[in-house]
């Protein structure tokens, strides 16, 4: 069993910033890939950024390429997604998620949620 607790959220104006942190509970977090999805209301899970288990790989949404990065520390289980020029269109419920394999960004191939974190940019 994995735990996974994201933080950082918030309420912030177009154009600024945020760190999102998930810790992860499990000492085997290093063993494999991490990423972040969100959901905006009435909108489907979208992905947002993954990282392989060694942090020396990266995959990104069209929507967020350049201005996000996703990155993790394995010594503390826990990956970040820093986040700027923030959109309103960037407005979700931002989740963190571990994969199964050392690197996916499928969906279904991401088998432990946090409970999200709220992202609320306003213009």
């Amino acid at each position: 069993q994995v735990q996974l607790v994201e933080s950082g959220g918030g309420l912030v104006q177009a154009g600024d910033s945020l760190r999102l942190s998930c810790a992860a509970s499990r000492r085997t977090f290093g063993n494999f890939a991490m990423g972040w999805f969100r959901q905006a209301p009435g909108k489907e899970n979208e992905f947002v950024a993954a990282i392989n288990w060694s942090g020396t790989s990266t995959q990104y949404a069209n929507s967020v390429k350049g201005r996000f990065t996703i990155s993790r520390d394995n010594a503390k289980n826990t990956v970040y997604l820093q986040m700027n020029s923030l959109k309103p269109e960037d407005t979700a419920v931002y989740y963190c998620a571990k994969s199964n394999q050392l690197f996916s960004s499928e969906y279904a191939k991401f088998d432990y949620w946090g409970q999200g974190t709220q992202v609320t940019v306003s213009s």
